[in-house]
């Protein structure tokens, strides 16, 4: 089981940024809700690797790495995550008023390497165990791939300090607060890899609630010269936003030394 759900976290993680219309399963966080108005607030947020955007069917997405930083930009890691059959859920108290950035950021590993005078390839998390090349081992090669996913909570208001990019990996910066977005409103988004802006970038964003929509409903967009896109969504509903860089890899085993990034997030459109 621990298997099972440890190689399905790892497809949907390699596979969280590609296009839709390309992929079979996708890695998903789930809040409640992105405003929370209340005198002690609280979020539910639940995690999946589905083949159904926000649907409960295949396996969980562990949310052993998440973390929460708050209005005041501290980072912490998130604890109490309930491991279900088709998903992860946790509740996270939000003690501060302001936005909440909640993220999985991880490095997967995958590659080969001569032991024994026999080739063995590896996959895994970088730092765990299955990402462990053997002492002895020879003619090791590896590629990378940096993959983000997140989304945003507020708490009584809204504020900018956790949407501070990190410069690492690809990245979204939200020019407008992820909290305050609304169908039919121009929303600014800006993208970044590694700290410098991406021009003419292109991203994708999915409605949910596919299954009685009866059509996939992909938006694609296109930052600008700047790396920054100003864009409107027609409907309110939860948006699954993916981008990846490079935007085509070729087929078959990475290159050795290859970095690929991916990047996902949700998004709370509201009604006007």
């Amino acid at each position: 089981m621990h298997n099972r759900i440890l190689k399905g976290a790892l497809l949907g993680l390699a596979l969280a940024g590609m296009s839709m219309s390309a992929q079979a399963h996708r890695g998903w966080l789930l809040p409640s809700t992105a405003m929370v108005e209340a005198k002690e607030p609280w979020v539910t947020l639940d995690g999946a690797i589905s083949e159904g955007l926000f649907e409960f069917h295949h396996v969980p997405l562990r949310l052993d790495n998440l973390t929460i930083t708050g209005p005041d930009g501290v980072t912490t890691k998130a604890e109490g995550a309930v491991l279900g059959k088709f998903r992860s859920t946790i509740d996270i108290s939000l003690p501060k008023d302001g936005t909440y950035r909640l993220a999985i950021v991880s490095n997967n590993v995958m590659g080969s390497y001569k032991l024994g005078g026999e080739v063995k390839r590896f996959r895994g998390v970088e730092g765990t165990p299955g990402a462990q090349v053997p002492a002895g081992a020879t003619d090791v090669t590896t590629s990378t791939t940096h993959t983000r996913l997140e989304t945003f909570v507020s708490a009584n208001d809204m504020n900018d300090t956790a949407l501070k990019p990190s410069g690492v990996g690809l990245e979204m910066v939200p020019v407008t607060n992820p909290s305050d977005l609304r169908a039919g409103e121009p929303i600014t988004f800006r993208f970044q890899l590694d700290g410098k802006p991406l021009p003419n970038f292109p991203f994708s964003m999915v409605p949910g609630a596919v299954k009685y929509r009866g059509t996939l409903g992909e938006l694609r967009f296109t930052t600008d010269a700047k790396g920054e896109v100003k864009f409107t969504v027609p409907d309110a509903n939860m948006y699954w936003l993916s981008a990846k860089f490079p935007l085509e890899t070729p087929k078959g085993p990475p290159t050795p030394g290859a970095k690929r990034y991916s990047y996902t997030a949700t998004l709370d459109v509201l009604p006007q």
